[in-house]
């Protein structure tokens, strides 16, 4: 396994709306990140992810971009893009851009000039009459609600358009296009930037015959996913663009793919494939969607949680690597969701953190997740900004349920949650800026600050520090392999991290005597040093016995979430969301 400066790395997401306002607009911009870098280093990140900045009329937030060239003018100037990427390297840490390539906005030059028939950019975009009927080309459901196409009075027919109506579907299988958009690539790759995240990379290639998508049930969206997620050629515009572009740079590249499984992924980002460095795979955070559907809520057990972590982290050893992440800006926070978000914020938030940055792979860190920032829930729609969230409120009213039914789904669903701006202290608008902000803070800031993190040597804060730090120092949590325990416990999730001793291998309920014979296989594997990681997932106490061949002369806790003492880690009375991290040296 190739050692890389991304792989040891910890990444930092910014949404930069939401970070900093320097200039009292209320809407977060490049000068306010630049003033945060300091925060940022002393945190430890080494890598800051920026989301979208380029020139948008910000219908979907940034994710409709009409200039791929030019600086959205809400966030600031080019030359303030240029003195912070200068100032993110003077301190040694990297940036990568987001780069939104499936689709623009429909105010880009290119599809204001596809709307006419004769033009060469007509192709840049997909374009269909409609049936005889006069209807949509097929039956397709855009991501966002409703069909999936919307007909052009200009030019007389259907464009495609995933998300929005107002970001078209760009068409991957015109040359001219590809080339264009690798261009743009090289440009900013020459202004020095250290590599993309990619934006729903995975939709860019359509079967071309554009069939109509079976319903789930009877009056169910028809998505047709199966028809535009990691199409027929995508591949190959990946490998086209590599050899374009990626491979002339020491960069790094992530890629969000929706509806992939470790195979797919592997095939993606495997290390010889000379595509991506990783992906983005969201089976972990679909564990409770019902048929795919966000906004359809349901249970989730940790068993499940535990086996979609296993196949990636089994699935991708040795050949691929891991994107470790529980929060982004489409995600409610994870400490509402997988832990307490009451009375165990700080003991969940610390157990959860344990557990991205103990994994194989490289973690993600989302903005506010290192001081436990939790859901809002504003008590009125029109306090919302997503345009997902509003288009499900409206469409949750029309299916007959009520507005506190809906409200109580987008409370826990709703991509605001992750995009209230950072409170940086207990002022008001807590600090992010002097005016009216763009989105209302969450109301609990005054308790759940930057200022008082960095006050508190106990906050959630520190202990993300810590956890940074000690991937640093133990380079077995980066590289070593992952070897799930007890995987039938519904409390319990532990896992030891050794020297690479096997090949992949994803353990579930089927294979406990496997299990078994490995866990024999690493105890008795004299002298070498193994981490032990065990995390209650539950607000109640839990029971961690190690299995019984467990031999080993040295123990140390490297980490612990409580205040607590030094016991021998053979059995231990787990606290509500404790996490525990040791060290384990085994006998002759």
């Amino acid at each position: 396994m190739e050692r890389t400066w991304w792989k040891e790395g910890v990444v930092y997401q910014i949404y930069p709306r939401s970070f900093q306002d320097s200039n009292g607009d209320g809407i977060g911009d490049l000068r306010g990140i630049l003033s945060r870098l300091d925060y940022l280093q002393r945190l430890g990140v080494t890598i800051l992810w920026l989301s979208p900045v380029y020139r948008s009329p910000n219908y979907d937030n940034g994710y409709d971009i009409s200039d791929y060239y030019a600086i959205m003018p809400e966030f600031g100037t080019m030359a303030d893009w240029e003195d912070l990427l200068a100032e993110v390297h003077r301190r040694g840490m990297r940036l990568i851009m987001d780069l939104v390539v499936n689709h623009t906005s429909d105010e880009h030059p290119w599809f204001i000039a596809s709307r006419d028939r004769e033009s060469p950019y007509r192709g840049y975009y997909i374009w269909r009459p409609g049936k005889e009927d006069g209807r949509e080309p097929n039956n397709w459901a855009s991501e966002f609600g409703g069909s999936a196409w919307e007909f052009d009075e200009a030019s007389g027919e259907y464009y495609l358009h995933l998300f929005s109506r107002r970001q078209p579907d760009l068409n991957w299988e015109n040359r001219s296009l590809r080339l264009d958009i690798y261009r743009m690539m090289t440009w900013w790759l020459e202004k020095g930037i250290d590599g993309f995240r990619m934006d729903v990379i995975n939709l860019i290639s359509k079967d071309q015959t554009l069939p109509d998508a079976k319903r789930e049930s009877p009056g169910s969206p028809a998505w047709g996913r199966k028809f535009y997620r990691n199409g027929p050629r995508l591949q190959y515009f990946l490998r086209e663009m590599h050899a374009k572009v990626l491979s002339k740079y020491d960069i790094m590249t992530v890629g969000e793919t929706p509806g992939v499984d470790p195979d797919k992924a592997q095939a993606l980002a495997g290390e010889d494939r000379h595509e991506l460095s990783m992906v983005f795979q969201f089976q972990l955070l679909e564990i409770d969607y019902e048929a795919g559907d966000k906004w359809k809520i349901v249970p989730w057990k940790l068993s499940d949680f535990k086996k979609i972590i296993s196949s990636w982290q089994d699935g991708l050893e040795g050949t691929g690597w891991n994107s470790l992440f529980l929060n982004n800006h489409d995600q409610p926070r994870a400490v509402s969701r997988f832990g307490d978000d009451t009375v165990f914020r700080v003991q969940s938030a610390k157990m959860l953190a344990t557990l991205t940055h103990t994994l194989q792979g490289t973690p993600y860190i989302y903005q506010g997740e290192e001081i436990g920032m939790t859901n809002v829930r504003f008590p009125e729609i029109s306090s919302y900004r997503d345009i997902d969230t509003l288009n499900f409120y409206e469409e949750g009213l029309r299916s007959g349920l009520s507005r506190e039914e809906v409200l109580k789904t987008i409370w826990a669903r709703g991509r605001d949650n992750a995009r209230t701006p950072i409170p940086w202290d207990e002022t008001e608008n807590g600090g992010f800026t002097s005016g009216a902000p763009w989105l209302n803070l969450n109301p609990n800031y005054a308790e759940i600050n930057v200022k008082k993190s960095l006050n508190e040597p106990d906050s959630v804060f520190y202990y993300y520090q810590r956890l940074i730090e000690l991937r640093k120092e133990r380079r077995l949590l980066v590289y070593g392999d992952y070897h799930l325990l007890l995987p039938e416990d519904e409390q319990v999730f532990a896992y030891l991290r050794t020297p690479r001793i096997r090949g992949g291998r994803c353990f579930t309920e089927k294979q406990l005597e496997e299990v078994k014979k490995v866990e024999e296989e690493l105890f008795r594997d004299t002298g070498k040093e193994m981490i032990l990681v065990v995390l209650n997932f539950s607000a109640q106490p839990a029971t961690f016995v190690l299995p019984e061949k467990a031999a080993f002369s040295i123990y140390h806790l490297l980490l612990c979430n409580y205040p607590t003492g030094q016991e021998a880690p053979l059995r231990l009375e787990l606290r509500p969301f404790e996490a525990r991290v040791y060290t384990l040296e085994a006998c002759p």
